[in-house]
């Protein structure tokens, strides 16, 4: 999710960023596997066209009709009727590739930004300054910077909730070079001089909580009780099965039960008892250890000169020096050796109580974290959360409760017990879930031949990415957003780009080397079941330039949808796949934008282009589908007050202009 332009030289810029190369497992790709008549030289020299061909089909109501799964049998899903809502038809023009410094919608449609960084929430409601002289405290009760994933539930449940509700968000990272502070951070020798300048810049990140309000056809804040800025700091509960581990004893936290702070929030999920998940994506960056760095932080590229800030500096205020993670006590309750293994995990929040702890779930693992999405609820039956690992050859992941879901009884808890999974995907079209769990006789013979050694399921779960490498999980060019289909329960995920995948190493899922433009997966699990452990994949769309892209049909993209650096994924409430992208600004595809999808046809529309230099990531919509919310991150030029302002995140309110549903 941050900052990719698909330049090698940028990915390498990540490696001493936000973003380092740590898979260094060696696992097989697809295409030193294959056996089959798909043969290596089929897979790796035909035409994307034939790729597709030979691996992708589609049929009404979206279900796979490919080769390898008529030969496995699955069962299709329940002949139930199907809500006219859920066929879509695209109903608007596709609006062309933009390179100007403002949002472009399609005819009939309008935007507005709204709740731009430094916006008051809470108060005393400091007003944003644009010259940087904000303080830390007025942060604190701000708007955050970098919007990012984010979901709205509704407050008025006798009108639908469409005109009033929470918007909560993620704030990924931080502007500093633009106007946060009044000359720049202050730095001396690497160390940060002003106290308050690292406090302002730890108050920026994290998820805002905001009631809102629609006053006419505006939006409105409304200075109410449930506004909420969760920080960098924010006190926080460990649970589920790394709870009181000695591996995340410290000096905060003796025991093992608590720690401070969420970093690095990239997308979000939602659960059915109207909770919120936030993500911990690249959070390792924010540590440093000038020791010997155990697994658990050199797998994961916790720094070893600096963090990326250099909050660690301030070494007289506690909540910042814990981010040095070198050991210098006699055990681990006297410093924070273990501060950077209470990160990299899902955070759930209750919005609805802005007095309530958040949680961090530790049995959905520990890794670059880009987002959770739940599938459909079924009474009975247990819930399935799907999350991708956002980096370059790492994996994709579902978590199942032991619990299974009943309505009244549902909560939070069920998240605290279950069985993490990471995914096999094979050139035949079949895919398998293995299970990361040391109860599990497979995953012990898989360590024991590894040669390594878990003590305990903590153990495994803070070291979820060695234990993805043991079982020989499939490596994946950045796994980011996910999205579920709401009456299918296919499953979606964007593989954004990796342009450090060599000549050879291509195969049936990752096509391309070195890959710049991305792709879209999408997999149906065995028997419509979501907690399955088997499941058939294919590629939705191939992403890129006019000669080296695809849709399910075959046909390559066009003006009317060229696109690169699939992101952002969100199905709406009727059934309408939105895209969001994250890529090279540069022609023939300009601006980042948003694109709308029929996942029956295949069929793709540019929606929406963001401002020039901005990442388009998160959207939602409320229950009328009326009115869509959609962030625009770390734009350039003066966007959106214009003049000589400073570029702020901000969220883009679209409405259609009769007051109907987006999109279709």
């Amino acid at each position: 999710m941050t900052k990719t332009d698909l330049t090698v030289k940028s990915e390498m810029l990540k490696d001493t960023g936000d973003e380092p190369l740590c898979n260094q497992s060696g696992n097989p790709t697809f295409a030193s596997m294959l056996d089959n008549p798909l043969s290596r030289r089929h897979v790796l020299r035909g035409s994307l066209t034939t790729i597709m061909a030979g691996m992708v089909a589609s049929s009404a109501m979206g279900l796979f009709t490919s080769p390898a799964l008529a030969a496995d049998k699955l069962s299709p899903p329940a002949k139930t009727p199907t809500p006219s809502g859920l066929n879509p038809i695209l109903g608007f023009r596709p609006v062309p590739t933009s390179m100007s410094n403002s949002v472009t919608v399609p005819k009939g449609y309008s935007s507005q930004p709204f709740l731009s960084r430094g916006t008051p929430i809470l108060a005393p409601y400091p007003a944003y300054l644009d010259d940087g002289s904000n303080s830390g405290a007025d942060q604190e009760a701000q708007m955050g910077h970098q919007h990012d994933g984010m979901h709205y539930f509704p407050l008025d449940r006798a009108g639908n909730g469409s005109q009033h509700g929470l918007l909560c968000m993620n704030h990924e990272n931080i502007e500093q070079q633009q106007n946060m502070h009044l000359n720049g951070p202050t730095i001396a020798d690497g160390i940060r001089v002003h106290e308050d300048e690292v406090r302002k810049e730890v108050a920026a990140h994290g998820v805002s909580v905001v009631e809102i309000r629609k006053n006419g056809n505006d939006w409105e804040v409304v200075r109410g009780g449930y506004n909420r800025r969760i920080t960098g700091a924010t006190p926080m509960e460990l649970s589920g099965p790394v709870r009181g581990s000695d591996m995340v004893r410290t000096r905060y936290s003796p025991d093992g039960t608590a720690t401070r702070g969420t970093l690095n929030n990239c997308a979000h999920g939602h659960t059915p008892w109207t909770t919120y998940l936030t993500c911990e994506e690249n959070w390792a960056g924010y540590f440093v250890n000038h020791g010997e760095r155990p697994r658990e932080q050199s797998r994961y590229g916790v720094r070893t000169t600096a963090s990326r800030y250099a909050w660690e500096t301030v070494t007289h205020v506690d909540v910042y020096a814990r981010h040095d993670v070198t050991p210098t006590g006699n055990d681990a309750t006297e410093d924070y050796r273990n501060e950077a293994s209470t990160f990299g995990w899902v955070v759930e929040i209750d919005p609805m109580d802005p007095t309530s702890t958040p949680r961090k779930r530790t049995a959905l693992g520990r890794f670059g974290h880009e987002g959770a999405w739940m599938a459909p609820a079924r009474h009975g039956q247990p819930l399935t959360v799907y999350m991708g690992d956002d980096s370059r050859f790492e994996y994709i992941y579902k978590f199942v409760t032991k619990d299974r879901y009943h309505p009244r009884t549902a909560g939070g808890h069920m998240l605290d017990e279950g069985t993490l999974y990471v995914a096999r995907f094979h050139a035949d079209g079949s895919g398998e879930w293995l299970a990361l769990d040391i109860d599990d006789r497979k995953f012990r013979a898989a360590a024991k031949k590894a040669g390594v050694t878990f003590k305990d399921q903590a153990d495994v779960l803070i070291n979820t990415r060695t234990a993805a490498d043991i079982v020989g999980a499939t490596p994946m060019d950045r796994p980011e957003w996910g999205a579920v289909h709401p009456q299918t329960g296919e499953v979606y995920m964007t593989l954004t780009n990796n342009s450090q995948r060599q000549p050879g190493d291509e195969d049936a899922a990752n096509p391309r080397a070195p890959n710049f433009t991305g792709q879209i997966i999408r997999w149906r699990e065995k028997g419509n079941q979501n907690w399955a452990k088997r499941f058939q994949w294919e590629l939705f769309v191939i992403a890129g330039p006019e000669g080296d892209s695809a849709k399910l049909d075959g046909e390559p993209l066009d003006e009317s949808n060229l696109f690169n650096s699939p992101d952002g994924l969100w199905f709406d409430q009727n059934g309408v796949l939105w895209i969001q992208t994250d890529g090279s600004q540069s022609a023939p595809y300009g601006n980042n934008m948003m694109l709308a999808a029929d996942t029956r046809t295949g069929e793709i529309r540019r929606f929406m282009t963001g401002p020039r230099g901005c990442e388009v990531t998160g959207v939602v919509t409320t229950p009328d589908s009326a009115n869509m919310f959609v962030n625009v991150q770390h734009p350039g030029g003066s966007w959106p007050d214009g003049g000589s302002a400073q570029p702020r995140s901000s969220t883009v309110i679209i409405t259609r202009d009769d007051g109907g549903p987006i999109g279709i």
